[in-house]
């Protein structure tokens, strides 16, 4: 089948397929590298729009008689999805021309396929013939294409721009996005999500209170601040912890019914129960603020209203797991601080013990250590608690099956 510029009336075609195929050397990043893309119009015979395409082309070795032959491909296609019978389409790149009328034949075997499905795609329409014509006719088509580029360029450049920043936590020393980095509110220390969720584990197993891992910073949490990295449970036992590092040891207090164990200050239970209770003062008792029940301050039990508390603790002495505690307390050596109550093992190390309440003390003897120094003339450290030889460190000592105690809540481990 052989195409002429010059149609006869009854050849006239009826719509109009523009093209054109664009490569562009554009810079992202100060980096310079070639983009191609594809615009197609196609019109009908006063050059009323019917579709246009617009679309970015990707791989290696693309050429500008490749891209002007994609363009023509898709255009072809597209009339032919829109059931166009009669196109003319127009070409404004001389070579491209040549090689459609087949007045000149490709060299390279890969212009030669996309030529050969270009005209096997012209014999599917009942009227597809070329034109010639200068750049300026095509000018639509060439936005198109060139529209095709910049979306690509826009693109990597928002790429770019969204690629997270890494930065190294200190106590890891692993790469991590900077969204995945905590800042510690106060002093802006940063550390990594992982290892502040891991702190804060320990110390509030441990019953401590988080602060900044810095060296020397003491900048607390916030736990707003700290839902980033926190599951629901850890927040509310933060939240307890401070309530608790908040009332004077002295101060506390605990529900002493098992379904509460709310914490409590001294101050806040005696005011909440002026109102409620007559002579609170001289019968120590009060009212928990969340479970409104009855307890003696002073027995730390529920209330004994048939009795006072001299006689409750004649008659009830210490319950079978506290004695069983002190048991275990008196056989392991263990050492119960003087201002929290906390029961404390030395596992290894010198005998200046500091306690999670702040107490320091000589874990021998038991007397206060005052400016950092003792009070007492105990020796500082056992040859036996510091240098372990071949013992093996994770060894642990396991509490017998009959000792259904749990006594996790009561030490404290140095």
């Amino acid at each position: 089948m052989d195409f002429v510029d010059d149609v006869s009336d009854d050849d006239v075609c009826e719509f109009r397929i523009y093209f054109k195929g664009l490569i562009s050397e554009e810079k992202v990043k100060d980096k310079a590298s070639n983009y191609a893309g594809i615009g197609v119009a196609i019109c009908d015979f006063r050059d009323n729009l019917i579709l246009e395409i617009t679309k970015p082309l990707v791989g290696v070795g693309l050429s500008k008689q490749t891209v002007e032959l994609k363009a023509l491909i898709e255009g072809l296609d597209a009339a032919l999805s829109l059931e166009l019978g009669r196109v003319e389409f127009y070409c404004d790149y001389y070579p491209i021309y040549q090689f459609v009328t087949r007045r000149w034949l490709p060299k390279q075997r890969k212009i030669l396929m996309l030529v050969n499905q270009v005209l096997l795609l012209q014999r599917k329409f009942t009227c597809c013939s070329p034109t010639l014509v200068a750049r300026n006719d095509v000018k639509y088509a060439f936005k198109l294409a060139r529209e095709a580029i910049l979306s690509q360029v826009s693109r990597l450049l928002e790429q770019n721009e969204s690629k997270t920043v890494k930065e190294t936590c200190v106590i890891c020393l692993e790469d991590v996005d900077s969204g995945s980095m905590f800042s510690v509110d106060g002093c802006m220390h940063r550390y990594c999500f992982s290892c502040m969720k891991q702190l804060v584990e320990v110390k509030l197993l441990h019953g401590m209170l988080p602060k900044c891992p810095h060296e020397g910073c003491k900048s607390e949490l916030i736990v707003d601040s700290c839902r980033k990295f926190m599951t629901p449970k850890m927040i509310e036992t933060l939240k307890q912890r401070m309530k608790e590092a908040s009332i004077p040891v002295t101060e506390k207090v605990y529900c002493p019914y098992p379904r509460c164990s709310t914490l409590m200050s001294r101050s806040e239970v005696s005011e909440y129960a002026k109102d409620a209770l007559v002579g609170i003062e001289r019968s120590g008792a009060r009212k928990c603020l969340k479970c409104h029940g009855l307890f003696c301050i002073n027995c730390k039990v529920p209330w004994h209203s048939s009795m006072t508390c001299e006689d409750y603790k004649r008659k009830n002495p210490l319950p079978a797991a506290d004695l069983k505690l002190k048991s275990l307390a008196s056989m392991n050596l263990w050492r119960q601080c003087v201002k929290c109550n906390h029961m404390i093992e030395l596992s290894e190390g010198c005998y200046h013990m500091t306690c999670r309440c702040g107490n320091e003390f000589c874990y021998n003897c038991g007397a206060e250590w005052k400016n950092k120094k003792a009070t007492c003339s105990c020796p500082l450290w056992e040859e036996d608690l510091i240098w372990y030889g071949n013992r093996d460190s994770d060894e642990e000592e396991e509490v017998s099956d009959e000792e259904d105690v749990d006594y996790d809540d009561w030490l404290f481990y140095r």
